[in-house]
């Protein structure tokens, strides 16, 4: 049997194409579309989503890598590359994905290790350790006022309708006075050391004086602290604290460059 040039040569075509194929996802007016693109798009939208990367997904992302192709190649024809705002945009691009490395790089190699989240909780354990106080209270403007509401209170009046109609905090006024739960550092200096004379269901006998106004306060309840464990805001803590070394990193490289 003889074998001509043309035959040998589209035997070799034929062989080669599932290579060329498997190499790119399509060929668009001519042009080859990498499967590198499509892999790199579907890693991407895998990354952001976490949706798997099933035969549906794919073929859906084929099609846009596809369109985009299309679409690259008309802006092509029309000079779009060429132009000033394409320049300035692609530059703006370009800077934002070699900052997001460098940051992303600077995180893998200045992790928060769990002896500093430990000790974050620790600090943040000892500062709201002790009692709890859930606490009322009613705001008003002068003295006077305050002392009337008192009258009014220890005359039969309800506290907490008191605080819905003459507390100027809109906050807790409107839930009869209700501050919830919490430490006495919480409060400002007046506010608190009046707090933690009162016992239990007792309410201050004098207003008291704050930067904010007149208070008139009850407590309610007193408990001890009762914290998350170490487990429950491990990782809050630890987003917590990338975020402030992030900020110090960046900080310090605006500290350290010249700018004239």
């Amino acid at each position: 049997m003889k074998f001509t040039l043309s035959a040998v040569a589209a035997a070799l075509l034929i062989g080669a194409a599932p290579v060329a194929f498997a190499q790119n996802v399509a060929i668009v007016n001519g042009k080859a579309v990498p499967t590198a693109r499509l892999d790199a798009l579907a890693q991407q939208v895998t990354a952001q989503t976490g949706r798997p990367l099933d035969d549906a997904l794919r073929e859906q992302l084929k099609e846009e890598v596809i369109l985009r192709e299309v679409f690259m190649q008309e802006a092509g024809k029309r000079g779009i590359a060429a132009t000033p705002e394409f320049k300035a945009q692609m530059e703006l691009a370009r800077q934002t994905i070699m900052i997001r490395a460098l940051f992303a790089d600077w995180q893998k190699k200045n992790p928060v290790t769990d002896a500093e989240i430990k000790a974050e909780y620790d600090k943040f354990a000892s500062a709201n350790a002790g009692k709890e106080y859930r606490a009322r209270h009613i705001l008003v403007e002068k003295e006077d006022e305050a002392k009337a509401i008192i009258a009014a209170i220890k005359g039969g009046a309800k506290f907490e309708e008191q605080a819905k109609q003459k507390s100027k905090d809109p906050g807790s006024g409107a839930n009869g006075g209700d501050l919830d739960w919490a430490n006495a550092a919480s409060y400002v200096t007046e506010f608190s050391e009046a707090m933690v004379k009162l016992d239990k269901g007792q309410m201050t006998d004098a207003p008291v004086k704050s930067q904010f106004g007149w208070h008139i306060i009850r407590v309610d309840d007193v408990r001890q602290a009762q914290l998350p464990s170490f487990d429950e805001v491990k990782g809050q803590i630890a987003q917590q604290m990338q975020q402030q070394k992030m900020q110090e990193y960046q900080q310090s490289l605006r500290t350290k460059a010249k700018v004239q």
